[in-house]
């Protein structure tokens, strides 16, 4: 029996010796093809257009393919031209407040002398959002909206863009200053012991309204936020914008929201080709890949404090192990422990009956200063409780 599984190893680790990794011929896609993405608002709401080219989808990892220094305007067809502002990254704001009755065209000159015009654009109106709420769930919390669809508008894309306060672990009102070599209290604008985060979602939410009867679409589930997540900790915000689009609008995103699936992000590597309602002007046949949009965007904010969802408890992993050091750093020794800014006061430290501190309690800056991962500004949006 021994030799028997002797034996067996032996074939075992020829076999795996044998194997060599797996690399399936696949034709690459083709590279430096323009993708064009953007829903662009006709009533002067900042929209943003994308410029980027394609990846090999055999490519490690994510490539910056950004399009900068890109020419764009809309055409409407009397001649008038609005003009897109580059902001940087690849994107491009459209901040116009356009005629709804008229036709567009959008035109894109590149660097490299290229050229692309859209198909017609008519504007859609998009119907107001009539709601916005949100639900506890054993979960955590789903947000949710209401919204009814028209004659004119029946197909919806909606995005959003999160925003929260947070805390860090530790508070400090107190700052070192080197050149004096002494503890004295922040002011306003240098507290660290509450900012913002901002994120806008990669997400692709489609519906129908004429599923739905008188095409009212009741609750549809926007996001979910799970228990322990740091966005319902203290305060958090989400605007979320309702886009109406058309039926060939519907296809182009179906697709993108596929590929998103299987490769896990809209901008990983493209495996094929979409198409869209961009073309290049000096080869009609050229791959472009991209469908713009045009027409009004609706948006509603909603806030969710803590108090509304308690308990709530955050579990963030950038502060795991932090900790409030137990020992006091007295006045002789303050330059040594906070000079480099690794360490940041915390607690002053008391005698009895002593008006001013022996020395301060402390704990390392990732765990107490706020602005290594945000920034202490409030929106100019923001609303507090």
């Amino acid at each position: 029996m021994r030799y028997n599984f002797l034996y067996i190893l032996f074939f075992l680790g020829l076999f795996s010796a044998c194997r060599e990794p797996f690399e399936p011929e696949i034709d690459p896609v083709d590279l430096d093809v323009l993708v064009v993405e953007g829903y662009l608002d006709s009533e002067g709401i900042p929209s943003e257009l994308s410029l980027s080219l394609t990846s090999n989808i055999q490519s490690d990892g994510f490539t910056n393919n950004l399009v900068n220094g890109a020419t764009i305007y809309l055409e409407n067809a009397s001649g008038a031209r609005f003009s897109l502002t580059e902001l940087g990254d690849g994107k491009y704001e459209f901040a116009h407040d356009i005629s709804e009755s008229d036709v567009y065209r959008l035109r894109i000159f590149l660097q490299n002398g290229a050229s692309y015009t859209s198909e017609e654009l008519r504007p859609i109106i998009t119907p107001d959002i009539i709601d916005v709420g949100f639900d506890k769930n054993e979960d955590g919390v789903e947000i949710f909206l209401t919204t009814q669809g028209d004659e004119n508008a029946d197909d919806f894309l909606w995005t959003y863009e999160e925003t929260w306060a947070f805390r860090p672990p530790f508070t400090s009102l107190d700052k070192y200053v080197p050149e004096t070599q002494e503890i004295v209290p922040r002011t306003d604008e240098e507290r660290i012991d509450r900012c913002y985060l901002s994120r806008p979602n990669s997400d692709l939410l489609l519906e129908t309204s004429s599923r739905f009867e008188d095409q009212f679409v009741f609750r549809q589930a926007i996001r979910q936020i799970n228990q322990g997540d740091e966005r319902l900790s203290l305060r958090y915000s989400i605007l979320i914008s309702q886009k109406a689009i058309s039926k060939d609008d519907v296809e182009f995103w179906e697709i993108l929201k596929e590929n998103s699936d299987d490769l896990g992000s809209i901008f990983s590597p493209l495996p094929s080709i979409i198409g869209g309602n961009i073309t290049m002007d000096q080869n009609p046949d050229a791959p472009v890949i991209g469908q713009v949009s045009l027409g009004v965007v609706k948006q509603k904010r909603l806030y969710i404090d803590i108090r509304e969802v308690a308990p709530w408890t955050a579990e963030v992993e950038e502060y795991f192990g932090c900790v409030l050091e137990p020992d006091t750093v007295l006045v002789a020794n303050y330059d040594q422990f906070f000079r480099t800014g690794g360490n940041i006061p915390t607690t002053p430290i008391f005698l009895d009956n002593g008006f001013v501190p022996i020395g301060y309690r402390y704990a390392r800056a990732s765990c107490v200063d706020c602005t290594r991962r945000g920034s202490n500004i409030k929106p100019d949006f923001w609303e507090d409780f």
